[in-house]
């Protein structure tokens, strides 16, 4: 689905990222970690040609129609409402109103929002903010969805119920994620694989996790699993020991 060779990105000729090696299989969730600054938002601006990269590839296996992206913020258009901003990119695509206005209420019940279709956005929680966002990008149904800490702001009891409702529907759907992080425990609930970055700059990609957790998940009953606290504790030290590394030679 993607396959990241080599990859170098540069800022005024400084390389940010180095050589990064970084693999999505079809129908795959993958999760980046590593210290802020070490490239994880810059690698996805690369794949979706936001950013050209000083060495490497991006290969991709699907269409860039097929690639969905949810940022930090959302990108909700103040002046339309729910309904209207999911309906968007169906109608960009040349579908007709009433057919799109129909599918994204449809995504709008399936996270929880039935009766807030025709409120503006300023009209919402952040919550609810975050599921327009995600129905906006999953009505176009992608077939990869990259994610960049899109729940990082909310509190833990809502980010909760987002993150099992698109897990939930990328397990259903079969489509292949790729999530940067900082939150190791996310990451190991989420993912098929988690790789970790190093300290930048000229960061590397240092390891891959494989997750043994079955699926289909409950993010809460996936810690109870007997490999969760072992990975956890791995994940924490190689990450430790990478900050813990660049501090010395600094």
């Amino acid at each position: 689905m993607l396959d990241v060779s080599g990859l170098t990105l540069s800022y005024g000729g400084e390389p940010v990222l180095e050589g990064a090696d970084l693999r999505v299989e079809p129908g795959q969730f993958v999760s980046l970690v590593g210290p802020s600054g070490s490239g994880k938002s810059s690698l996805l601006r690369a794949i979706i040609g936001l950013q050209h990269p000083s060495a490497g590839t991006v290969a991709l296996d699907v269409d860039s129609a097929d690639v969905g992206m949810l940022f930090q913020d959302d990108a909700l258009l103040p002046w339309r409402s729910a309904v209207d901003n999911v309906a968007l990119g169906l109608r960009i695509r040349g579908k007709a109103r009433q057919p799109s206005r129909e599918e994204a209420e449809a995504w709008l019940g399936r996270l929880g929002l039935a009766g807030f279709a025709e409120r503006f956005p300023r009209a919402l929680s952040g919550g609810q903010r975050k599921r327009v966002a995600l129905a906006q990008v999953l009505a176009l149904e992608p077939r990869l969805l990259l994610m960049d800490e899109p729940f990082a702001a909310l509190d833990a009891i809502v980010r909760h119920r987002i993150t099992q409702e698109l897990l939930d529907l990328v397990e259903g759907k079969k489509i292949s994620v790729l999530l940067v992080t900082h939150d190791l425990e996310e990451a190991i609930v989420l993912s098929d694989v988690v790789y970790l970055l190093g300290q930048g700059p000229r960061a590397r990609i240092r390891q891959r996790y494989p997750i043994p957790i079955p699926r289909p998940r409950d993010i809460v009953k996936a810690r109870t699993n007997p490999t969760f606290a072992p990975l956890l504790e791995r994940l924490w030290q190689d990450l430790s020991a990478e900050v813990d590394m660049t501090r010395r030679v600094a």
